[in-house]
């Protein structure tokens, strides 16, 4: 039982926030930040240029910038890793929107929306363009 305990006690040491000491701000603090997340929504471009999957800690903040080039009217959708983020705002043309829930974003023309969220249900999850059928054009994410 031990043995056990000592195992358990090792897993959650490791998703811990990345700092320790939080403060005022709670989770938002900035010492809880993981690097900001570029998706690029375009006709025929990889949605996202790095290594996936995207590697995020439960208990972190993180933003994602999601830039659509206006070359197709293009959606990014991913119920499953929206329903395991707790979203602080979305934010387009400097309007902050604080929504309860998201199953998908639409961009009709040119244009960036930035969603900051913190991390919470460990998994792997992805977001894609509907429709679409290559790898290049979705992104997975790995909350650990």
């Amino acid at each position: 039982m031990a043995g056990l305990v000592g195992i358990l006690a090792g897993a959650s040491a490791q998703a811990a926030p990345l700092c320790d000491d939080l403060g005022f701000a709670g989770l938002l603090a900035s010492c809880n930040r993981g690097e900001p997340i570029a998706l690029t929504l375009a006709s025929g471009q990889p949605l996202f240029a790095g290594e996936q999957p995207v590697e995020l800690q439960s208990g972190a903040y993180y933003e994602i910038e999601i830039t659509a080039d206006g070359s197709a009217e293009l959606a990014l959708s991913g119920a499953d890793f929206f329903r395991s983020i707790w979203i602080n705002e979305i934010v387009v043309n400097d309007i902050e929107i604080r929504p309860m829930a998201v199953d998908s974003l639409e961009f009709d023309d040119e244009g960036t929306a930035r969603m900051s969220f913190v991390a919470i249900r460990p998994g792997t999850f992805a977001l894609s363009i509907p429709g679409s059928q290559g790898e290049t054009q979705r992104v997975e994410f790995a909350i650990r």
